[in-house]
């Protein structure tokens, strides 16, 4: 199906990405309709070798249908070429670090200069303020913000597994990048995007910095409630008697009611723990009873008592059977890949109705003569800037994964 209808059709996106903020706002981008150019320098997106020397579940997931232009930007050659992209592009989104930005030239000053009326958008580790020229990562935007001094493992604080506020960050730039163009009146302001993972983390943890600071001056003292279930007994993960975890949605009175029932718990435990308040007074007894009841069947049948009580639960899924669930074969919901031989199911953007081209990541450099001849360089300034090394074309020798050892 073509995109001519989708809503960012005919749009030009240029990426210089690495790892996951920036490259995941362009994901969504592409698959709003527009045309997305991943600029790479000859090293290659970090994530383009981080699995056996070969490309990670990065690329396959959110560089498809992009295209691929390998630029040596420390180049005066490299920088002219780019600038001859960006007087072409809507957008430019980027999330180098402040004096890479610089030194490459590839600034708001510096692409604004070539196309004024360009949104430029720079996701970095922090925006205006005395940390604006440091380096952050998404576990560092964890610690900063508090989301990790309540992700503890064995007491230690730790980060939690996929990067969230990555993601998040690249999602707020997408935001920011719709507002700016559906605003028929915006400044260069207003198209001067910056979005921290420090400012991102913040505003997820709004909610638990407001709720600390209520306790606080409602109580006269700190108070904090520990760990991700909210201290609330019955919302948490609980073992079956065939060793398959199961996640619990107990978040009110009427929920524990249905569980009692459901899992034939004992009268005692339906009256003495029916109000919230008396649960959280006596979260361990209430956290035993429900592994006991839980750990008393095995999990089809926990799976059938709890559906036909209409709780809210799921089993833990490992990653290797996520996929398989009815729900997720759904049309619709995985994108077929052939990447390199190998198969992949990728699942789509949410909502999406109007699939973009079924596009495989591109190699690096695979789209760099092409987009060279659509910029209008001829035949002989293509040679040059190939042997001058400022721009390379597709190596498919480059970021080979390295075979796996039979062991035996």
């Amino acid at each position: 199906m073509t995109n001519h209808t989708m809503p960012l059709a005919g749009r030009r996106v240029i990426e210089l990405g690495t790892m996951i903020a920036a490259p995941f706002a362009t994901h969504i981008l592409s698959q709003l309709g527009a045309e997305v150019i991943k600029i790479e320098p000859p090293a290659g997106d970090t994530t383009r070798a981080l699995v056996r020397g070969g490309p990670s579940g990065t690329i396959i997931a959110y560089s498809h249908s992009k295209k691929s232009l390998c630029l040596d930007l420390a180049t005066d050659e490299g920088k002219r070429v780019f600038h001859r992209l960006v007087a072409t592009a809507d957008v430019v989104i980027h999330n180098l670090a402040p004096s890479a930005a610089r030194k490459l030239g590839v600034t708001a000053d510096d692409c604004l200069a070539t196309k004024p009326d360009l949104i430029h958008v720079h996701i970095k580790g922090y925006t205006h303020g005395p940390q604006s020229e440091d380096l952050m990562t998404n576990p560092i935007a964890e610690a900063a913000t508090g989301a990790m001094d309540d992700h503890r493992v064995d007491g230690r604080p730790t980060r939690f597994g996929p990067s969230y506020h990555d993601q998040f960050a690249g999602t707020y730039a997408v935001i920011r990048i719709l507002g700016a163009m559906l605003n028929p009146a915006a400044s260069e302001a207003d198209r001067r995007i910056e979005i921290g993972l420090y400012e991102t983390g913040l505003h997820l943890a709004a909610r638990d910095l407001a709720g600390m600071q209520l306790k606080s001056q409602l109580l006269g003292r700190l108070e904090k409630e520990g760990g991700g279930e909210f201290s609330m007994p019955g919302y948490g993960s609980y073992l079956t008697s065939d060793q398959r975890w199961v996640y619990l949605l107990v978040l009110t009175d009427a929920h524990w009611a249905k569980l009692t029932r459901a899992l034939d718990m004992p009268e005692d435990g339906q009256t003495e723990f029916a109000r919230l308040r008396d649960r959280k007074k006596a979260r361990e007894a209430v956290e035993a009873a429900v592994r006991t009841a839980v750990g008393k069947y095995a999990f089809a049948e926990v799976e059938a008592r709890l559906r036909s009580a209409g709780l809210g639960f799921n089993e833990v899924m490992p990653l290797e059977r996520v996929l398989d669930a009815p729900q997720a074969r759904q049309p619709g919901k995985l994108r077929e890949l052939d990447f390199r031989g190998l198969q992949f199911e990728v699942p789509e953007f949410p909502g999406q109705f109007e699939v973009t081209p079924n596009l495989a990541p591109p190699e690096l450099g695979e789209h760099s003569c092409e987009l060279l001849d659509s910029l209008g360089f001829n035949q002989s300034e293509v040679a040059a800037l190939l042997a001058s090394g400022a721009v390379q074309a597709l190596d498919p020798a480059k970021f080979a994964w390295a075979p796996v050892r039979d062991k035996n």
